[in-house]
């Protein structure tokens, strides 16, 4: 697999792995502080950023589990948001020895039965990329994943609002032609094995995130042995970007 990733710094090694809505470019704010201590691996999953797909089957736990291969890190706290949560978990259930801690942002995980607000939220997307409306569909995810459910786009900081538009254009542009794409399941998958996580794991969600994430979040807190909750304020999926001081500083 050709993974896109970038290093920064020295010392130990964290991976940071970016949400479905977003790339590797959700973590410039991070890239601020986190090289000062630490050797920093930004990867970015195939279909996003700089990482096409060389196939329908998609291993996402594979790719972050590559890009340390090719960073020549062996071990490395693992920290992923939404997409990349649920890939870092996955890949600490299947390669444990890769993996020194975990920080779940707003993660996904296999069993969930999504509410149907998110279900209306993907018909809507659907529907709009289905009728070649790609403005529509990434206005669709600005609404539901940046501002959340309570709060307008429009009171969100511009900045935020141009990147996050430009990381989903991207991947919608790299899904183009995609139709059939698959994510390689983890057998048995990991909502059945949550408590044979062994390292120390912050589960962490913003405030003003879907009730769905929150959800997921206390569940993981709840089965994964020894987990810790943290909650950002004023910030929905993604806090690292939006809260760049208050999330760097829960752990």
């Amino acid at each position: 697999m050709s993974v896109w990733f970038d290093v920064h710094g020295e010392g130990p090694a964290v991976a940071l792995v970016h949400a479905g809505v977003a790339d590797s470019r959700m973590w410039e704010p991070q890239l601020r502080t986190f090289p000062e201590t630490h050797l920093v691996v930004r990867v970015d999953l195939p279909g996003f950023g700089e990482t096409p797909f060389e196939d329908d089957v998609v291993s996402y736990r594979g790719a972050v589990r590559d890009a340390l291969d090719l960073a020549g890190v062996e071990r490395a706290a693992l920290v992923g948001t939404s997409l990349g949560g649920r890939a870092v978990l996955e890949l600490a259930l299947e390669s444990p020895e890769r993996v020194s801690a975990l920080v779940l942002v707003g993660p996904g995980i296999d069993d969930h039965e999504w509410s149907e607000e998110v279900e209306a939220f993907a018909a809507e997307e659907e529907a709009a990329l289905r009728r070649g409306d790609l403005e529509a569909a990434v206005n669709a995810n600005l609404r539901l994943w940046l501002a959340g459910p309570r709060r307008s786009v429009e009171t969100i900081d511009a900045q935020h609002r141009a990147l996050v538009a430009e990381m989903q254009r991207q991947a919608f542009r790299l899904s183009k032609g995609h139709d059939d794409l698959q994510a390689d399941r983890l057998e048995p998958p990991a909502s059945a094995r949550l408590d044979d996580v062994r390292v120390p794991t912050l589960v962490v969600t913003g405030d003003e995130d879907v009730e769905d994430i929150h959800a997921i979040a206390d569940r993981l807190a709840r089965e994964i042995p020894g987990a810790e909750r943290a909650t950002i304020p004023d910030a929905a999926h993604l806090p690292s970007l939006e809260r760049p001081d208050e999330f760097d500083g829960s752990f």
